[in-house]
């Protein structure tokens, strides 16, 4: 398990949630240097390929590669080595694909070391209800320790979920392994050319430090940078706060500021 921590400019990842790749560099550009770590999802990953990935790695970026795989155990285990050669630095599996598929990744990934393989819990836009509608009796907070368990028995070196089980989490899991958070939003004082907080909106203050007001992106259970590493995340994504800021460097800058607070 690779437990190297980040360095405190590569705390926050900034989701590149675009649907073609010319607005996903053209934030890439606008950030410069002052970006160490992107996010890219299927969206973007289906839309242009995987040679972006690529490019952004040699141009000295880590790339979190966040595929959520939940196929049987052969396929999981290639699509991580294909991961792992374009350099990505961490790539999800889904947890409730159990320990079989959290396995086979975590096998394939070492070959690459600098590959992280992390276990996706619960989504962050699911509720109890949801979970109850696919048959699964437990809480949002019950479901996801259940899963980071399996994780941890599966050799994962961290995982996801949101800003409100990341205190749990890191009392379960220890002070080694990863715990990202997405579902995070700066709240509503970023200056935005459009609406702040895709990945979440709103202010500290609600639940968790949950947002109060604003829209929650699709995000049900959000929250902000300084509660996530507060209560102990490693990393926080962050996206439509960043990439819809009217100076996003100014709003990269603030989401570091409370990881660097944090220790």
């Amino acid at each position: 398990m690779n437990t190297d921590f980040p360095c405190a400019d590569r705390k926050v990842i900034v989701a590149l949630d675009f649907d073609d790749r010319r607005a996903a560099e053209e934030l890439v550009e606008r950030l410069g240097d002052a970006c160490g770590f992107y996010k890219i999802g299927l969206e973007l990953l289906t839309a242009a390929g995987p040679g972006l990935a690529r490019d952004l790695v040699e141009r000295g970026h880590e790339v979190f590669l966040d595929l959520k795989l939940f196929e049987i155990p052969n396929s999981v285990a290639g699509a991580v080595r294909a991961a792992g050669a374009l350099g990505a630095s961490m790539v999800t599996v889904h947890g409730m694909g159990g320990t079989g598929i959290m396995s086979a990744a975590v096998e394939a990934a070492r070959e690459f070391p600098r590959l992280r393989v992390l276990a996706l819990t619960v989504v962050t836009s699911m509720t109890a209800g949801d979970l109850a509608d696919i048959g699964i009796e437990a809480d949002t907070e019950e479901q996801v320790l259940r899963l980071a368990r399996l994780a941890v028995g599966a050799g994962c070196d961290g995982v996801i979920a949101s800003p409100r089980e990341a205190g749990v989490l890191r009392e379960l899991l220890g002070p080694d392994r990863l715990i990202v958070t997405p579902g995070v939003t700066l709240g509503p004082d970023v200056p935005a050319g459009g609406a702040a907080g895709g990945s979440a909106g709103g202010s500290v203050g609600g639940p968790a430090g949950g947002p109060v007001g604003g829209s929650a992106g699709g995000h049900a259970r959000a929250g902000t940078p300084q509660a996530a590493f507060a209560a102990g995340a490693s990393h926080v994504v962050v996206g439509r706060s960043i990439a819809r800021a009217a100076d996003p460097v100014a709003a990269l800058r603030r989401a570091r500021a409370a990881g660097n607070s944090c220790g």
